[in-house]
């Protein structure tokens, strides 16, 4: 692969589940962008979301495929909805079901989106939320998106979901490390400070027990954890996913950055070099929900690239695990 197409790879971009635009797909063609996720909630069903997804794929070659992500962990995050999707309850409700039965409807709904051309779900949600802070917990707590309210529950909910994903062929991304299970603000809408999460925390275990069941990503907060790195939002910080996720828990997949693109919660960096910055504090996949940002986005962190050859090593050691993630998924016959 080219410098440029290593860069293409630590990219995911954001296309409406109303369809592609023209816009859309030249920036991708243009950046070489590797991976999409469909934004946007939608009813339409199965056969219309099938035309979205063709229309991705088309944009990829049998070399460098894209992938299609969606967030549909369940109740009020699910997108992809109508003919041909069930209707997911809640993690809160699915934390509740038998031992077992969360794990063969995972399985059932990972069938669905992979019926539909979508081989990535950005689920489940491994942040703990303490039953006090269930209601103010605006970004897991308040729209039921946490697995219980402790960590044994938790982790089972987790374990779950990931293993029958996994059955399904689809890859998932445990949410959101260090774990926004105590913030009051959403990150989307708001600066996010956590004081609660502390060095070795307690919660991380279900994190754990999730990377031991398989998931196939991790992804990171854009919340700013102030007994961690009170300096760096977590997406930027190498003190969180190099020294923590990477070296203390020991995770050697795919590291994947919240929104980084129409995010509120990172508006203070220029939007030109938060992939930059995210890959330079250890991650390999940089969401941008704007379209818009994409082409600004992609030359920074090939001109960074480009003129820093250790960069260029940890560019290219990025999308490596981009494409080992793609194989798994089904998308590649073997890695970089």
């Amino acid at each position: 692969m080219t410098l440029p197409e290593q860069v293409g790879q630590l990219y995911m971009v954001g296309v409406s589940t109303a369809g592609l635009d023209a816009a859309t797909s030249t920036a991708i063609r243009d950046t070489h962008t590797g991976s999409v996720v469909l934004l946007g909630n939608s009813t339409a069903g199965a056969a219309a979301i099938t035309k979205v997804t063709k229309a991705v794929s088309a944009l990829g070659t049998d070399a460098m495929p894209l992938m299609v992500a969606a967030d549909q962990e369940g109740g009020r995050v699910q997108r992809l909805k109508g003919p041909g999707f069930s209707a997911i309850p809640t993690a809160l409700d699915q934390s509740a079901m038998p031992a077992g039965e969360l794990r063969d409807a995972a399985r059932g709904w990972g069938q669905e989106l992979a019926a539909v051309g979508v081989q990535y779900d950005l689920a489940p949600v491994a942040d703990v939320v303490p039953q006090a802070k269930q209601s103010s917990n605006a970004p897991i707590g308040a729209l039921k998106r946490n697995y219980g309210n402790d960590r044994e529950v938790a982790a089972r909910g987790v374990v779950e979901f990931t293993e029958g994903m996994a059955e399904a062929g689809i890859a998932t991304s445990l949410k959101h490390f260090p774990g926004l299970g105590k913030v009051t603000t959403n990150t989307d809408f708001g600066a996010a400070k956590d004081t609660d999460v502390v060095p070795g925390d307690e919660d991380w275990s279900v994190f754990t027990a999730g990377i031991e069941a398989g998931a196939s990503s991790v992804m990171v907060s854009s919340g700013v954890f102030m007994n961690l790195d009170p300096d760096h939002e977590g997406v930027f910080s190498s003190i969180i996913i190099t020294d923590i996720l990477r070296g203390e828990l020991g995770f050697d997949k795919v590291v994947i950055a919240d929104d980084l693109g129409a995010a509120v919660a990172v508006k203070d960096v220029p939007a030109a070099e938060r992939g930059t910055r995210f890959i330079q504090a250890g991650g390999d996949l940089a969401i941008n929900a704007d379209p818009a940002l994409l082409k600004a986005m992609v030359a920074d962190t090939l001109a960074a690239a480009e003129a820093d050859e250790a960069f260029a090593t940890r560019v290219a050691g990025s999308a490596a695990r981009v494409l080992e993630l793609k194989a798994d998924a089904g998308l590649l016959t073997c890695s970089a």
